[in-house]
């Protein structure tokens, strides 16, 4: 299977957070990719239009729910995007969280029948990654895709799923990052991103997987958990975690910066590649 060429770093951004100038700094920075998160719609119109306004970067979904979007309308978005762009989007699919839909039912099963129809649409497996943090999940991205995009996990996890997809896979986690080196002020910021994580249970059973406790999840979580989710610091502490990931075995990790209301990603970002060269 051939996987499209993400980089070893890309970024993780909501997608009414993204636009055209901001897609084009990115990829001027040196970035390989865009993960395009906040569950875009299937149309993936924002997707055309980050395409559209770069000349190499991968743009790429992280990821189109499969609860709020029938395969077969993605399936169409994705080969419109490929044929006008040669190629530089890579669809991420996964099963989001139980909280978030009344129908909610035998998630397993619902991911098996989604790739099944992407299939029947000719939605190649080398196009597409597949959300995962559970082993049986990341077994199956290795399976019936180009790998898996683990979310708001850690490089013990990292190495945890290398060891479930095999060498070959894609394996792409991201990865938060504060560029702040006052730990207090950082964790704050830390903590408003966090809360919502810590009452959905398939990042809380992740969480209980990787050693922490019922207390790591109480109350905003402890500072363990925090500094474990989300690195903070100066430019060489953000890029020492991403290496982190790296040496665990990830082939490429997103970086979600974040930043007070209205913040500009792109100091932290450039600090980061600069870092790391």
């Amino acid at each position: 299977m051939t996987k499209i060429n993400v980089g070893r770093l890309g970024i993780w951004r909501p997608w009414s957070q993204l636009d055209p100038r901001l897609a084009k700094d990115i990829e001027d920075l040196g970035y390989g990719a865009i993960w395009i998160g906040g569950s875009p719609s299937g149309d993936l119109d924002i997707a055309d239009r980050l395409l559209a306004a770069t000349d190499r970067i991968v743009i790429a979904t992280g990821i189109v729910n499969m609860w709020n979007t029938p395969a077969a309308e993605v399936a169409a978005s994705y080969h419109r995007l490929n044929d006008a762009h040669g190629g530089r989007f890579l669809l991420g699919v996964g099963i989001g969280h139980p909280e978030a839909t009344q129908e909610y039912r035998s998630p397993y099963e619902t991911i098996v029948r989604y790739l099944d129809a992407l299939d029947a649409a000719d939605v190649p497996a080398g196009g597409r990654v597949l959300a995962a943090l559970g082993p049986k999940v990341l077994r199956l991205a290795a399976e019936r895709a180009a790998g898996a995009h683990p979310y708001l996990t850690t490089p013990e996890h990292t190495r945890e799923a290398r060891d479930a997809l095999g060498e070959g896979p894609l394996l792409a986690p991201d990865q938060k990052v504060v560029l702040d080196t006052d730990p207090v002020r950082a964790r704050a910021l830390a903590r408003e991103m966090l809360g919502i994580y810590l009452g959905l249970r398939n990042y809380v059973n992740s969480f209980k997987r990787l050693g922490f406790t019922d207390a790591d999840v109480a109350d905003g979580g402890s500072d363990a958990l925090v500094d474990a989710l989300i690195a903070h610091g100066d430019a060489a502490a953000l890029a020492g975690r991403l290496a982190g990931h790296l040496d665990a075995g990830a082939d490429h990790v997103a970086v979600q910066v974040l930043t007070e209301p209205g913040g500009d990603p792109r100091p932290a970002l450039r600090s980061i590649i600069e870092t790391l060269g």
